[in-house]
């Protein structure tokens, strides 16, 4: 019996899907920095610019996977 060989775009793969998941977390992360220092600079008590903008965020980095994803080859 013959092993089966990895293919070999398996190491862009894997570099991806790393470079996929910290762009993620930094989207998210710079949303809610920036939901933080809106609130604050309008002087808004109850946070919902943090709020709203870590939605966003969140929205934009699923956005951006799903974008990515598309060039994966497996």
């Amino acid at each position: 019996m013959n092993p089966q060989k990895p293919p070999k775009n398996n190491l862009r793969n894997v570099a991806l899907l790393s470079g996929i998941a910290f762009e993620m977390g930094a989207i998210i992360y710079l949303s809610v920095q920036g939901g933080k220092w809106l609130d604050g600079h309008y002087h808004i008590q109850n946070k919902t610019i943090t709020i709203i903008a870590t939605l966003l965020g969140v929205a934009i980095s699923i956005w951006v996977v799903l974008r990515h994803l598309k060039h994966l080859k497996y």
